[in-house]
Order: structure tokens, then sequence, then C-alpha cells
């Protein structure tokens, strides 16, 4: 058993080591890149020429663990031929439950370079623009230069970032997409030029505290709060620790949800959910919920809500 065990290992860090020679390359054992070809699947649910819009699309993703690892892996397999990603952080063990790009073999690997192989593996012809240093004042501008949408996976804690990248998109009449994987689900908003506004919805600028900005997001995300009573283990979730509970599922189900609204948004066809209205599903309670706040999060039921989950905060 042992002796089989190693021999997978040294196939996967074979297949890993083969991984970084060849993803920048149309060739691999004698089979070369086909873009037509490998994403012909797709045809029937878009047409041929969708596709080849798709091919001309760049998304822009902050935050390659998490949501953000399995957002452009999706899309990429969607055929969408032009990113921009951003990251700073490197995989850890504690990565494992839920992260696209997190194995033995690439702990302590920057993420960004890891998600970047495994696109280029599926698409070796991918133009992808990637920011180590992650997102701030200095790059964000390049970061979203050219982009047609721009889809949020920046970790919930980073709210800083966040602000600025909503903003800047805001600015730049960009699309926004964000995938909340809450509980065994996920919690969807969408964002679209024109409408009501990210910081209209969610009124972070309003909070008087960091942990009441927490609130406001979370809060935001979920109105519905289906993942109410499914946490078994409450000390999980801690705000001072900067902490939260996850499920590869919610991971999953996002990438879903996300990648479906990102081929609507960019092939301009299908009904659109727009903020202030909202979608969450929780597989695990069998509930969707299609949300409605006007007014954001200066909805009087959200000020209710804001009330009670602050009461839940530890002193």
């Amino acid at each position: 058993m042992h002796a089989l065990i190693y021999h997978a290992e040294c196939q996967y860090s074979g297949a890993l080591r083969n991984l970084e020679r060849f993803c920048n390359s149309k060739v691999y054992a004698g089979v070369m890149f086909d873009y037509n070809k490998a994403f012909s699947r797709n045809i029937g649910w878009i047409t041929t020429e969708e596709l080849t819009a798709l091919r001309a699309k760049k998304v822009a993703i902050a935050g390659a663990g998490g949501v953000g690892g399995e957002h452009l892996i999706t899309l990429t397999r969607l055929g969408i031929g032009r990113f921009s990603i951003a990251d700073f952080d490197v995989f850890e063990v504690h990565n494992f439950n839920r992260q696209a790009g997190a194995f033995m073999s690439t702990i302590d690997q920057p993420k960004i370079d890891v998600m970047a192989r495994m696109a280029q593996d599926i698409n070796p012809e991918l133009d992808l623009t990637v920011f180590d240093e992650g997102i701030n004042e200095t790059n964000i501008d390049a970061f979203l230069d050219g982009v047609d949408l721009y889809v949020d996976s920046l970790d919930f804690f980073a709210l800083d970032a966040r602000k600025l990248v909503f903003t800047k998109c805001t600015e730049k009449k960009i699309p926004i997409i964000t995938a909340a994987p809450v509980a065994m689900g996920c919690a969807f908003l969408c964002f679209m030029p024109g409408q009501m506004t990210p910081e209209e919805y969610f009124r972070l600028n309003d909070a008087k505290t960091e942990d009441d900005a927490f609130i406001r997001f979370l809060i935001g995300l979920s109105p519905a709060m289906l993942q109410q009573n499914c946490l078994v283990d409450e000390t999980a979730m801690n705000f001072v620790a900067r902490k939260a509970p996850s499920t590869p599922m919610g991971i999953k189900l996002c990438a879903g949800i996300a990648g479906s609204y990102a081929l609507k948004i960019l092939l301009g066809r299908g009904q659109v959910c727009v903020a202030p209205h909202g979608l969450h599903f929780d597989a695990y309670k069998n509930k969707f919920k299609k949300t409605w706040r006007p007014w954001g999060n200066r909805n009087p039921l959200q000020k209710l809500l804001f009330k009670m989950v602050q009461s839940k905060l530890p002193k």
C-alpha cells in the first residue's frame, strides 16, 4: 500500500513538473492545442459565434484562493480568453478543504503562480496578466485596464481592498459580481453600471467600527441569512481573529452561479438579477431565496438584522 501511495505521489509530482514545463506550450504529448476543439462541448448552450466572443473578453479576479481560484478555472473552461488576476498570498495546509490550487506539492507556493499555471494548462493561449502584490492604489488602474467584468474574490475580511476595487469599477462602469460561499451554499449579488452601486447597497462608509463594516458586508451579502442555525461549532466563527469556516460545496456552488452570470453579462443575454435584488441558495437546507432590499443596508429590515448580528458578537 505504501509503495502504491509513493508511486501515486511521484506521478503527481511529475505531472506538476510537466504542467509547469508545458503550460505555455501549444503542444503536449504530441497533441496540438486547438481552442475551438478544447471548448467545443460548450456549443449548444452557447453558439460558435458566442464562444468566439468569449475568447476576446477580459475578466478581472482579485483573489486566487477559495472562490477566486475556482472562478478562474471555471471561466477558463467556459472559453474566456483574457484575465487580470491578483493575489499576494501562498498556499498553506489549512487551504486544503476548499482551494483549487492547494495540494501538498504547492505548499508555500504563491497562489497566483499556481493558479496561472493551472489555467494556462487548460488554455495555453490564455492572455493572463498577473499582479503578485495584490491590489492597491498604485496598480488598480492597470488591474482593471480593458476589463469587461470584475469577479470579486477577495477574502471576506479584506474590506479596504474590496472598497477600492468596487469604487474603481463604479467609476469605470465595469459590471461587478460577487458570489459568497456561505455555509453549504452561495449568496450572490450583481452590480451593473448605471444602477445601484456597491456603496449604495452595503453602505460600508456608514460603519463606525471595523466590526460594524464586517457586519454590514455580511448582512448585505445574505439578507435571507439561510445559514442561520447551520453552524454546529460557533467558536469557528471569530470576527476578532478574522476567521470564518468554509466548505468545498459552497465554493463550487459560487463558481457555478458566478460563471452563469459572467456568461449572461459578457454575451448580453439572459435575465440578470441586479442589486438591490440578490440570490441565496443553501443546498443543506434545500432552500432558495430571491432577496430584495431597496436602499440596501439602510432598509429597515437590514437595520434590524444589523442589530441582531451585532448583539451576538463577543463584547
